[in-house]
């Protein structure tokens, strides 16, 4: 897909989706890490339906770097995957801790070096806690993109590099939230809603590969 096609899409979903933004509920750096790797195969909902208490209970990196993993786990639990997110959360924290004062450091590299946290959630954590231009790449993302034409790749890594090539950086953030907020809400994995889709009619290759 060409740059000016691109940017047709992009118009076509904001006028769908004015009002995207992130749907995951947190306030600072801290809260944005954790409700993030607690997102993973989890709905938004669902999250914010446990950060609610978990957040109150233990407002800061300190606070749960002093906890086990298995008193952290019941909290979580209906979150799924609640082992390993257990586990990830207080040893970043631990790390956070003990590397950086507990605050939450600004810089992908510091915060891929962290337990649980990886490309899509160091991309998140840039862009939702410190307002830095990132595309990271979730589930909606990579199949959005893939299946409109916007990228061509098999990996995540793949797809945030095509994105970053073909849209322009001040709108990375906001392309990010427009492609998973119509992942979610008309391009789903199985039955995509294509009879409604501002983009059938030109925009969209259609492509039907398992993504």
């Amino acid at each position: 897909m060409d740059k000016d096609r691109a940017r047709a899409v992009m118009e076509a979903l904001e006028e769908l989706y004015p009002e995207a933004k992130a749907e995951l509920h947190f306030r600072n750096p801290y809260e944005t890490l954790i409700a993030t790797i607690l997102s993973a195969q989890c709905t938004d909902k669902r999250v914010n339906q446990v950060t609610e208490a978990l957040f109150e209970k233990y407002p800061n990196t300190a606070a749960m770097a002093r906890l086990e993993p298995e008193e952290l786990e019941p909290l979580i639990k209906s979150c799924g995957l609640y082992h390993n997110k257990a586990k990830n959360i207080v040893a970043a924290c631990r790390a956070l801790v003990e590397q950086y004062d507990g605050e939450v450091p600004a810089d992908r590299k510091k915060l891929m070096a962290l337990p649980g946290v990886g490309q899509k959630t160091a991309g998140v954590v840039l862009l939702a806690a410190f307002g830095d231009d990132q595309i990271p790449v979730d589930t909606h993302v990579f199949r959005v993109s893939n299946r409109i034409g916007l990228a061509h790749a098999g990996t995540p890594s793949g797809v945030e590099k095509q994105l970053q090539e073909l849209l322009p950086r001040d709108i990375w953030s906001h392309a990010h939230h427009l492609l998973i907020w119509h992942g979610r809400r008309c391009c789903a994995a199985r039955t995509p809603a294509c009879e409604r889709c501002p983009l059938n009619g030109g925009l969209c290759e259609k492509n039907t590969m398992e993504v």
